[in-house]
């Protein structure tokens, strides 16, 4: 948990939004547990409070802070319920081993070519390359900041 809010809300929440993903990824069973009823535990509560704080102070009602804290949440826990489902599908089909994903991926490719419909999605299963699942996650994170902060303004 933080402690008080400093002067940069942007990067409080940033702090809290990572960590709370890397607790997500030592323990992915908090995610679904989240997802299936509402965090009314003491730690949660006082993360809450947190975050409130932060948008509050910054112009935010309490209603609209309760509103972006919860989209943070959203992407937070969504990205930790994504991630943990597609490595335990990735262990379950075997795919956790390089020459499978890649054989995996060029079976898709192989369906996207032969559909012809599909000129840029075979492209990308041609050299498949992007973010790192935790880049992906700064960058939507990026995007709900200044969503806020477009609000906040």
């Amino acid at each position: 948990m933080p402690g008080e809010p400093g002067g940069d809300w942007r990067g409080d929440l940033r702090t809290l939004a990572l960590e709370t993903r890397r607790m997500t990824s030592r323990h992915p069973w908090f995610a679904v547990l989240v997802h299936a009823r509402p965090p009314a535990g003491p730690h949660m509560m006082r993360r809450l409070e947190f975050m409130l704080t932060v948008l509050v102070r910054q112009g935010a009602t309490v209603g609209d802070a309760m509103t972006y804290a919860a989209l943070i949440d959203r992407h937070v826990l969504g990205s930790a319920l994504q991630e943990s489902e597609e490595a335990r599908l990735e262990r379950r089909h075997g795919l956790d081993d390089d020459a499978r994903l890649h054989a995996a991926i060029a079976t898709l490719r192989d369906l996207a070519a032969a559909d012809g419909r599909l000129p840029h999605l075979t492209e990308w299963l041609t050299r498949p390359a992007g973010p790192t699942p935790g880049e992906r996650f700064a960058i939507g994170l990026d995007f709900v900041l200044d969503g806020i902060a477009a609000r906040l303004a």
